[in-house]
């Protein structure tokens, strides 16, 4: 079964910065738009950012907007997801996802058809 792997995540202060990766041992999906997502406790899983499979596209959710950056490094087949200026409200779970089509510009959580087990981001005020 095809999966992929995150890391990075961690505890940190309000305002601080942490960068996760994502990572797909022996697969790649340098053709396929790559996506970050979060999940809360009690809460649904929300979008959070999504790369072109070509990577000159990008799209974030209005509240990560200015603070994130997703990049994406096709030769190391891994996607990344810079985070500043944290706040105690981004703190959940982060999955990493690929799109199921190939060639595409985005990712949704209706169209991703690979997903990580998830790496945990703590933000305390």
């Amino acid at each position: 079964q095809v999966q992929l792997v995150e890391s990075g995540g961690g505890s940190v202060q309000a305002g601080g910065s942490l960068r996760l990766s994502c990572a797909a041992p022996g697969r790649t999906f340098s053709r396929n738009a790559m996506g970050w997502f979060r999940q809360a406790p009690g809460k649904e899983r929300e979008f959070v950012a999504a790369i072109s499979w070509l990577g000159d596209r990008t799209y974030y959710a209005d509240s990560v907007k200015g603070r994130f950056t997703i990049s994406r490094d096709n030769v190391k087949n891994t996607v990344y997801l810079q985070m500043n200026s944290l706040k105690p409200e981004d703190t959940a779970l982060y999955y990493c996802a690929a799109d199921s089509r190939a060639l595409g510009v985005v990712v949704t959580i209706a169209t991703a058809g690979y997903w990580g087990q998830g790496t945990q981001v703590t933000v305390s005020s």
